[in-house]
């Protein structure tokens, strides 16, 4: 796992108050994190579900450049499925980054995450094609990146 979490200084503010980021405890973080880091230092991170069943690990985080937004972390389910090797996009904002376990949670059931649109290393999707993201943030229950939040 990447050791991406630096020790943290300061209040009980929850992060600044970002729900994706839990057990970030801080008003001025000693370093990069919890809420910027690089991409390579969360890359190799788990994934468990609230149950806390792994599901995999944080193989790529993949960026949409025109909007220098992350679009989707890939997961690789690296067998603990049952499934050989094989991966899946996870709308970035499915994720909830858990700075105390180390890890990121991903509210699905193992079984759920089986059935869920993936691909292997060798075939992997047009993932700027917008009906296929439309079907990837559907299944996961997230509003696209792209839309604007609804008022």
């Amino acid at each position: 796992m990447a050791s991406a979490y630096p020790p943290q200084t300061g209040s009980t503010t929850r992060s600044g108050g970002n729900p994706a980021i839990v057990g970030a405890e801080t008003d001025i973080p000693n370093g990069p994190g919890p809420e910027v880091m690089a991409a390579s230092t969360l890359e190799g991170d788990d994934v468990v579900n609230r149950l806390g069943e792994d599901l995999g690990k944080i193989k790529e985080i993949m960026i949409d450049v025109p909007s220098g937004r992350v679009a989707y972390a890939v997961l690789s389910s690296g067998g603990f499925l049952g499934l050989g090797d094989k991966l899946f996009a996870i709308p970035w904002s499915a994720l909830t980054l858990d700075v105390n376990r180390k890890c990121f949670v991903l509210d699905v059931d193992a079984e759920r995450l089986k059935n869920a649109p993936g691909f292997d290393k060798d075939h992997w999707p047009s993932m700027a094609d917008t009906t296929w993201a439309n079907e990837v943030h559907a299944y996961y229950g997230q509003r696209a990146y792209w839309q604007p939040d609804r008022m």
